[in-house]
């Protein structure tokens, strides 16, 4: 019997060798800023209680509204993957009490999250992010620190062409009087069903409208930085403050309503040039009142989610991400059983040194082994036969020029390996 092939659902991103390399080093990129800023592990479920994310992100979002992955389980509780990190986060911070004790409380995440869009270059229904949220303080310092994290991971990939766009959403009180007159201006409007009753919800959301008719309709709306209140107007002019003096550029967007409904304050976007219409790489801000909303106390926060797929896409478009992003330090061609224990030995001596190691396997002849170590990429190559072992020495070559040393078995893991 036949079978026939099985393909991966339409719009997953996946990663296989060796574009797998660049991947993790693109993840690994990100995370590492926040870690050197004491920033902890959250590792969280990949599905909640669906009221998570109804009640948390906003039901006037599109997310909510028709891009989520939404099921009964056996129990016939509502389910749902996960399609952003922040509630999450804050449902397991309060559920784990974190918030009781000290503050801020300062996480960082990875994985996948899922969306049921349309599939595009840069738009998938599974992608990753890395994300960082700091919880409990109400500081523009902190601001300006996770926004700064964000920016040295795209530098630590050597990114570019990226620009940091912000705004303030304002507080309750700027906010209130700021939809007085966006409601004013939107009644003028003629507005479509849909859009009528998402305004109804939140008349913010149609800055957020990318049809090009309510872009043009949208243009001489009320700005909500025009109605700041001057404890939101301080708070954002010292965020500003700080990055300066860290050296973050910026440029200020006025008209910035992210996707979420949660986000308060401080608000931001980090835009690449090269990336087409889903140029945003990353974004996040400040979410005054969503621990309240979700059964905790009442405490600010702010956070972001940096796009792996799409920051991976911006290091290709600007060329950083080399042929063959992974490369051994040795490769190991045994010949023979007793020289394949040997290899398997060493290997693994070596291994818990640091130093990469690949084993031809397969009792590959002499040249088709050497063929697969040409391929591996490895730096070096070391042929293990019987005359090898009788003298307990080796000739370890450098694939690059092919120069060659003679070694003993017993100092292998001494050899400066290049890297």
């Amino acid at each position: 019997m036949k079978f026939e092939k099985i393909a991966a659902p339409k719009g997953v991103s996946e990663y296989a060798p060796p574009d797998s390399a660049a991947f993790e080093w693109v993840r690994q990129s990100l995370i590492d800023p926040a870690k050197l800023a004491g920033y902890q592990l959250i590792e969280l479920p990949v599905f909640e209680d669906t009221t998570l994310f109804s009640r948390g992100v906003g039901e006037s979002t599109d997310v909510v509204s028709k891009e989520m992955y939404t099921f009964e389980d056996r129990g016939g509780r509502s389910i749902t993957l996960r399609p952003e990190g922040t509630a999450g986060v804050m449902r397991s911070v309060i559920e784990n009490s974190l918030d009781r004790g000290q503050l801020p409380v300062k996480v960082w995440y990875s994985g996948a999250f899922f969306r049921a869009e349309r599939p595009q270059a840069g738009r998938y229904r599974q992608f990753y992010q890395v994300g960082v949220e700091a919880i409990g303080l109400d500081d523009p310092a902190i601001d300006a620190e996770v926004i700064a994290i964000a920016d040295r991971g795209f530098k630590k990939i050597g990114l570019k062409n990226y620009r940091l766009e912000i705004t303030s959403l304002g507080d309750a009180k700027s906010r209130a009087a700021h939809r007085v007159d966006l409601l004013k201006f939107i009644s003028t409007l003629t507005l479509d069903e849909a859009t009528a009753a998402r305004a109804a919800i939140n008349p913010l959301r149609l800055f957020d409208d990318k049809r090009d008719e309510m872009k043009q309709a949208m243009e001489k709306a009320p700005l909500l930085m025009d109605y700041l209140s001057p404890e939101s107007e301080s708070h954002f002019k010292q965020v500003l403050a700080y990055l300066a003096a860290l050296k973050v550029e910026y440029v200020l967007n006025p008209r910035m309503v992210r996707g979420l409904d949660y986000y308060t304050g401080t608000t931001f976007e980090f835009v690449h040039s090269d990336l087409g219409a889903q140029s945003g790489i990353g974004g996040g801000g400040r979410y005054d009142g969503l621990m309240e909303t979700l059964g905790g106390q009442n405490l600010s926060g702010i956070g972001f989610g940096l796009g792996v797929d799409r920051a991976l896409l911006a290091a290709k478009a600007e060329g950083l991400i080399a042929k063959s992003a992974f490369s051994s330090d040795l490769f190991l061609i045994p010949l023979g059983d007793n020289a394949k224990g040997a290899a398997l030995s060493i290997s693994a001596q070596l291994c818990e040194l640091g130093i990469v190691t690949e084993i031809a396997f397969g009792d590959r002849a002499l040249k088709g082994a050497m063929k697969a170590a040409d391929k591996s990429g490895s730096r070096y190559v070391i042929v293990l036969g019987e005359a090898e072992l009788a003298s307990g020495q080796v000739e370890i070559k450098r694939m690059s020029d092919g120069a060659t040393s003679s070694v003993k078995i017993s100092d292998l893991s001494g050899f400066a390996f290049d890297k």
